[in-house]
Parts: C-alpha cells; structure tokens; sequence
C-alpha cells in the first residue's frame, strides 16, 4: 500500500448551471522518500489537485487515502489535523504572515505542537539556521528578499516534521540561483524520507525530481520515474495532536495590533471618548451630589429625621387645630422597633408666631421646638436653650436688633396661635429669656417649656411631629425608609404611607434622588457615544477580515481551526476595548484633577467624584462593547474558506 493514494479523483467547477471539469479522474500512487514533481501548462488542474492533497479542499469526487486513511471522509476537526502535522505547504508566492517576524512565522505551526515553549523556540532557530536564516529571524517578511522568503516559508513548512512537503510553483518569484537554492533544500527533505510534491510548470526544475508526473486538461498523460527515490529510513511516527491554544491566539491579536498600532492608537482614542463621557457625568453626579449634601449637612444633623403623620389638608381645619397629625404614644412605639433608631423626640411646630421686643414685634415665619434637627455647633452665641428659655435663629434676631449678640440673656415675649380644650382659638403667650443665637435651623424653645406656659390657657400640647436620631449617618435612609413602609387607608380606602419625612432631610433626600436621576439621563445621552463607538469596532474589524484575509487562509492551511480564528479576532477586541477603558479612565482622573483644583480654588469644594466603582465599571462596560461588536466580523473570518482566502490579493 502507497502512503498517498488518489483514487479515480474528479473536480468540476460551476458557473451558473453549467459544470467545467478540471480533474478528470486522476488515480496515483506516492511513497515517502519521493521527490514528486507534477508538470504541466497553466490551467490543466496542477494547483486544483494539490488542493485535495493537502486538505484545503475537500469537495471533490472520488477518494485520497494517506497512510490508508481517506480525506474525503474526514471530519473538519480530522483536517485542521492533517494540515497542520501530516502536510506543509510551500507556495510560489510564500504566504508569510506580514505582522510578525521570521521567527514568529515559524512558531506559529509550533504551537500545535506538545513541545514546550523554550523547544518550540529552539526549533525554529534550528530550522531557520538549516536554511540559511539566523541572522534574519526577527526581521519582518518585507525587509527580505523573495528567496529568503521562500526559505522561511520552506522552514514554517518543515516545523511539525510533516510526512508531506507540498510546493506549489515554489521556484516561480525566484532568479536561478535562489531557484537551485530552493530546489536543492526540498531535494533534501525528500532524502531524509519525506514526500515531496511539486507543481511546476518548467521542465528544468521537473527534472530536479525522481519522478515526473505531467498533467494535461485535467488527466494525467504521462508518469516517468527518473530517479530512484530516496530510501525512508524506520517507522513514521505517532504525534500528539495539539491546537493553537487561546493563549496563542491572544499573542496573535497583541502582534498585529502592535504592527498596526498608528490605526489602533486612533480607534482606542474614538472609543475611549465615548467611555471617558459616561463615567464623567457619574463622577459629575456623585461629586455634585457630595458636594450639596455637605453643605446641606453642615446646616443639619445629618443623623436627625423628621416624621410627621400623612394627612389630607382637609383634615385639619386651620392653622390652630392640629389634632389630625398628632403624633400618639402608638406611633412612639412602632418607631422605637425600627433598628439604628437611637433617640425619639416628641416635638412641636408652630406657624406664624409672634415675637415682641421692647418696642419692636416681628413675625416668625417657621417655630417649633428643640429636637435633634438642631445642630449645637451652629449656635454663634449664647447656648441652647433650657426651661423658660428661646434660642433665636439669626435672620430672626438681627430684625430685632441689628447687634444680635447683644440680645443675649435679655427677655422678650412671644405669642403662639393654638387652639384650647374648647377648640376655641388663642394666643398662648410666653415670656421667655434670649439664651442663644443659631444661624440654621429655626428659632425655638424646648418642648417642657412650650407645655409648661400651654397648660395656663388651657391648651394641652400633644407633639405633632417627632425626631427620630440614627446611630449612624449611613442607616439614616434604611430607617427613612422603614418609615414609609408603615401604611394607612385613607378616606377613598386606598392603602398609602401612614408618615411623611419633614424638613430639610426629606428635602435633601428627594433632591438627591433627582440628582442622581439628572446625572443618569446625562450619562445615558453621553452613552449614546458607546453606541458609535460600537460601531467604529465593527466596521474596523469587518475592514481588518477582509485585509487579514490572506493571514487567515494561511494561518488555516498551517491548521488554525475555525475556533482559533474567531478566538484571534475575539481577543483582538478585547483588548482593544480593555486599553480604551484604561485610557479613558486616565483621562476621566486627570480631568478630575484639573477640575478639582479649579474648584478648590474658588469655592473650596470638589465638583467630580470618579470611584473605583465608576472606574471598573467604565473598563468592564469598554470591554463587553468591544467582545459584542466583534462577534459578526470574527464569526465572518471563521467561515472563510482556506482555499478561496490564500488566493485573495
């Protein structure tokens, strides 16, 4: 049995529905130790036969057997297989991946082999130095000449010791003297007891074989031993298949984006504005955000909540009744089971009280008593105030008296509307000592002493809001909201929240949420960006398959699999997206640093806020766009035909 046997092989193409034969039925017998060269004009099928031999094409009629094992039959995996440890090709017109160097060429069918990384390397050097090349190996194809191009193509081919060397017109680019060089080299790959075949169409270099097998409109005419062949020393042996692992291909895509990188700089630049844009406006947004809620916190107790009861305005009658949001003893006690609560304070406001000093009488705007929402560290002047005593707010004493401070310790007296045991209306007055001055918050007077001067006028003083104070700032908006998980039914029975919060927490609360939904829409619009960004990678990847498409036929005829195709594309996108997330994120701090600064200066704030959160987040999402986009453009380049993508110019 012939290790190569071509039984009855036939090949027509189609052009509409008409079929043009190109093999007629070519049956041939090769052994190894052969140096095989098949001669004919341009056109008489040399290149469509050697196609079937060596794998790139399997749609023919008829059967190839290697080693007694059939082509034909061959799963696509058993192919990628054979091309990449049983044959190796030499083309006329080399086929070198231009990317990377002459020692990278050769490595590439290296790493389908089981050898380690330091042998793989080793023989390379090894093959390169048998032809000739040790002082070129980490220059690229186009700094060499064509006969040297040939010979790395001869020692790529030589890398997995394949039993067969396919040449296809591998002396045509080449003057005289490479050609001899060349032919001399496959004349030795023949003695050490391979199969060489070569398609020619000069008799010259024919005759260089031991046997001669000429082709002529698709039959063979003639077959003619000139030599005898080479005898093939000991048994062919079993190799371990391996692949290109992900790791290879990932070193693939690094190569071509670094050959490339000018175009890539310029694509990672577009695609990191778009990122750069998100997380600004989230960085804008969290530090705006901090920003105001400092300033805010600085005029409050951040820790202090005020809760008062959910009540239509129908049901309280006027500014003096209100019995409808008092607060009762049940209340107290669900808010003392909610967790974090550290303090509960009965409290009272009041509207439009009336404030009379010597000569001098002024309306009040807002009144209530002490509670937490106060903050001590605000009073300028004096201190808070005990029984019988009123703590004024600033813009309320300097109406009194321009000269604030100087109200301290003296009296005034103040009438607050309410309402007695008989609803009947009345001002309760109240004479009151001036213990302090505050600049935030409310004017106020403690809840005993509000009680206390009630009860002469027959007005009973229940709290109608009440003051709950966290243990920490950061459970103020789980207690928040517990607060609203209470419900009522209300007069048209419809389930609703059974308490409101109050006061400058419920506003700094709400504007918070606006804040972050504003910065959000923002971010959203400059994702908008993302989208087109998107965009730019397909279309340069789909620009970079249709390029690469020459790689991509020579990379599967050394026998890259379809995976390790998508996969090298795949991980070509990743890191274009990974390096444009970095880079936009450098950019997004320096910006940061810059503004910050600016602000520091002015107003002694920082305006942008980016997280390692945002920072991550902008990477990840960089990332995930750039896999998406390229899974069309490496799904294409996967499915291209080896055969059609090595002819592709």
């Amino acid at each position: 049995m012939s290790f190569l046997e071509l039984k009855n092989v036939q090949k027509s193409f189609s052009l509409g529905k008409k079929k043009f034969p190109v093999l007629k039925g070519i049956n041939l017998n090769l052994d190894r130790g052969e140096f095989v060269s098949i001669l004919g004009e341009s056109g008489g099928g040399k290149t469509t036969l050697l196609n079937a031999i060596g794998g790139l094409d399997s749609q023919f009629d008829g059967d190839i057997l290697v080693d007694g094992r059939s082509l034909k039959k061959g799963s696509s995996k058993a192919m990628d297989n054979y091309r990449s440890h049983t044959v190796g090709f030499v083309f006329q017109s080399f086929h070198l991946v231009s990317h990377l160097t002459v020692l990278d060429n050769v490595l590439v069918p290296l790493e389908m082999s089981a050898l380690s990384r330091r042998e793989r390397v080793e023989r390379a050097k090894l093959l390169l130095q048998r032809v000739g090349l040790t002082e070129h190996i980490n220059k690229h194809p186009n700094q060499l000449s064509g006969g040297q191009k040939q010979r790395v193509a001869i020692a790529r081919a030589l890398a997995n010791d394949p039993d067969i060397i396919i040449a296809d017109e591998p002396t045509g680019a080449l003057d005289a003297q490479n050609t001899a060089e060349v032919l001399r080299i496959l004349n030795e790959i023949a003695q050490e007891g391979k199969l060489v075949i070569a398609v020619t169409h000069s008799q010259t270099v024919a005759n260089y074989g031991t046997r001669i097998v000429h082709l002529s409109n698709g039959v063979i005419d003639s077959d003619n031993i000139i030599r005898q062949s080479y005898p093939v020393q000991g048994f062919r042996r079993d190799k371990k298949i391996t692949h290109l692992s992900f790791g290879d291909t990932f070193r693939l895509a690094w190569d071509h984006i670094t050959y490339t990188k000018g175009r890539n700089i310029l694509i990672i630049l577009g695609a990191a504005i778009g990122i750069f844009a998100v997380i600004f406006m989230l960085g804008l947004g969290s530090g705006i955000t901090g920003y105001i809620n400092k300033q805010m916190s600085s005029q409050i107790n951040p820790n202090a909540i005020q809760v008062t009861k959910n009540v239509a305005s129908s049901q309280v009658n006027s500014s003096t009744n209100t019995s409808g949001i008092t607060m009762s003893d049940a209340d107290m006690q669900k808010f003392a089971k909610i967790d974090h609560v550290k303090k509960i304070e009965k409290a009272y406001f009041a509207q439009a009280p009336r404030v009379y000093y010597q000569k001098k009488n002024i309306s009040i705007p807002y009144f209530q008593t002490w509670n937490g929402t106060e903050k001590t560290g605000d009073i300028i002047a004096g201190h808070k105030p005990g029984n019988n005593e009123i703590i004024l707010l600033k813009s309320d004493a300097t109406r009194l008296n321009k000269h604030y401070k100087n109200l301290i310790g003296k009296s005034l007296t103040i009438y607050i509307p309410s309402q007695d045991k008989n609803q009947k209306s009345v001002n309760v007055k109240h004479k009151l000592t001036i213990s302090g001055i505050i600049k935030s918050g409310s004017t106020a007077i403690t809840y005993d002493t509000l009680a206390n001067s009630s009860s002469n006028y027959n007005v009973e003083i229940k709290p109608n809001f009440v003051t709950l104070t966290a243990d920490s700032s950061f459970n103020v908006r789980d207690i928040q909201d517990k607060v609203k998980d209470f419900k009522t039914t209300n007069s048209k029975g419809k389930q609703v929240s059974a308490y409101t919060i109050t006061g400058a927490g419920a506003i700094l609360d709400s504007l918070n949420t606006y804040l972050k939904l504003a910065f959000n829409v923002l971010a959203a619009i400059a994702g908008i960006s993302l989208l087109v960004s998107a965009i730019m990678i397909i279309v340069v990847l789909y620009i970079c398959v249709s390029e690469r498409t020459h790689e991509i036929g020579i990379l599967r005829a050394i026998g890259a699999r379809k995976k390790d195709i998508r996969n090298m594309f795949i991980s070509e996108s990743f890191l274009i997206g990974l390096v444009a997330g970095i880079f936009a994120i450098i950019i997004a701090y320096l910006v940061q640093f810059a503004a910050n600064a600016a602000t520091q200066n002015a107003f002694n704030a920082s305006i942008i806020n980016i997280s390692p959160g945002n920072a991550i987040f902008g990477i990840a999402v960089s990332v995930i766009i750039s896999l998406i986009a390229a899974l069309a453009p490496s799904h294409r380049a996967a499915r291209l035909d080896p055969r059609d993508a090595l002819t592709d110019e």
